[in-house]
């Protein structure tokens, strides 16, 4: 958790790399294809374009569903802000069942949990500035539960199963946003996708060594596209730290907490 308070850098980091790298890897490929042609101009002019066709397929494969993973796994996590939020004020509503002590004492216990809910989502990503308030959060979730099971018998009938399914809901889409927060492809994926795109700028480098002379604007396009796309792969999966944000939907949150006050 602690990296993706460099995301914004790292990934830039990395997407210039990745286009340094291809730029280079081209440069290397296209001065082996000249050697080639040179030893061996029968051998170089019968290279089958299929195994290269074949190799940028697969590398624009793994680029659409890598960044269709890291689409996906953005939805998710603003869905959950709109299930939070829901769940919040269906436990705020719910308390009506139960005695007016006890459903005042929970309200209120309920927007203190909510603020901390807030504050903690507000420090993202710096989870050490953020780690106190979701150590709030914890407590004041279990303080909500135990205080909701010593006053569910004196409420109204049926308050109890009522009760406990809202409690849980809205105790279970806390975890889930915890969970998604670690939810990211395995690194190897990553490290796969950037060596293809420099095999990919080798391949391309070699077939260039056909012509002696070659436009340079073509390779540059094909490495800043590339890059550009792993950039934005890594800003979707950290949308706290870069400038793909879900930070937006918070105000369905805010909105639930301004509305039980």
């Amino acid at each position: 958790m602690q990296a993706t308070q460099y995301t914004t850098a790292l990934s830039a980091f990395v997407c210039l790399a990745l286009i340094f790298g291809m730029m280079v890897s081209f440069t290397l490929g296209r001065a082996a294809g000249l050697r080639h042609r040179r030893v061996d101009p029968e051998g170089a002019r019968s290279v089958s374009g299929a195994v290269e066709a074949s190799i940028f397929g697969l590398l624009g494969l793994l680029i659409a569903f890598t960044f269709s993973g890291a689409a996906d796994r953005f939805d998710a996590r603003r869905a959950l802000i709109t299930d939070e939020a829901n769940a919040v004020e269906t436990v705020y509503h719910e308390f009506e069942l139960l005695a007016p002590d006890d459903r005042d004492r929970l309200r209120g216990e309920l927007r203190q949990y909510v603020d901390a809910r807030l504050d903690y989502y507000a420090k993202l990503p710096h989870f050490d500035a953020a780690a106190p308030n979701l150590k709030v959060a914890d407590a004041l979730e279990a303080a909500l539960w135990s205080h909701a099971v010593e006053a569910m018998p004196r409420g109204l009938s049926g308050a109890v199963p009522v009760l406990t399914t809202a409690l849980n809901r809205l105790f279970d889409v806390a975890e889930q946003r915890k969970s998604a927060q670690l939810t990211h492809p395995p690194l190897p994926i990553y490290g796969l996708l950037i060596c293809l795109a420099l095999v990919c700028a080798s391949l391309a480098g070699h077939h260039a060594s056909s012509s002696a002379k070659h436009p340079w604007v073509l390779p540059m396009l094909f490495a800043g596209i590339s890059g550009l796309a792993i950039y934005v792969i890594l800003d979707l999966e950290y949308p706290r730290a870069g400038f793909i944000r879900v930070d937006s939907a918070d105000v369905l949150l805010r909105e639930v907490r301004a509305r039980i006050s």
